[in-house]
């Protein structure tokens, strides 16, 4: 699929200002695709794609979770999560796009997970650090990424966690293991 019939079928499914974030991850995604040398036809897909869920409404999305038998544990977080994963398999049976890559990456955008491949972290971390992204630590994220992926997707999970924590809301395991994953070498940061 080319990018022009991609955004137009994405743009039916956002907000005007959801559509410009979409925009930006992809380009921010390119950049990272380039330097990180991973496909960047791919990448490109699974950016544009990566919110088609995101406005869907949460009783269609909590059937999706329970037909497409995916971790149910995923309605005992907020729905806020449920668009990566829904997205994931919205994409293959209403657009016809099946490919294992694109729709981990999709699946993983929000949440991060331990052992991402590095499609998965590119799209994880340009979802976090596009520019029109502004919170506390963002610049931090944005000054490592091209030096060190991994440092960047403990640092934006790390981020996560604190701001669920300081609003007292519930924190998906995976996010904690993705954090996990790079504590050893991150002891000192």
């Amino acid at each position: 699929m080319e990018r022009k019939e991609a955004l137009k079928l994405v743009e039916k499914q956002l907000t005007k200002k959801r559509y410009e974030h979409t925009v930006r991850v992809m380009e921010t995604a390119l950049a990272l695709a380039k330097h990180y040398k991973v496909n960047e036809k791919k990448i490109e897909l699974a950016a544009i794609f990566h919110d088609y869920a995101k406005y869907r409404h949460p009783e269609e999305m909590k059937r999706w979770i329970i037909e497409e038998k995916l971790p149910h544990d995923l309605l005992d977080y907020h729905q806020e999560l449920w668009h990566g994963p829904v997205g994931s398999k919205m994409i293959e049976r209403e657009v016809g796009m099946r490919d294992p890559e694109i729709q981990s990456a999709i699946y993983w955008h929000t949440t991060g997970k331990r052992y991402m491949s590095m499609m998965d972290k590119v799209i994880f971390i340009a979802d976090y650090i596009e520019p029109g992204r502004d919170f506390p630590g963002v610049d931090e994220v944005r000054s490592i990424v091209y030096e060190d992926m991994e440092q960047a997707c403990w640092m934006a999970a790390r981020n996560t966690i604190s701001f669920l924590m300081s609003k007292n809301q519930p924190i998906y395991p995976d996010t904690f293991q993705l954090y996990n994953e790079n504590i050893g070498r991150n002891m000192n940061g």
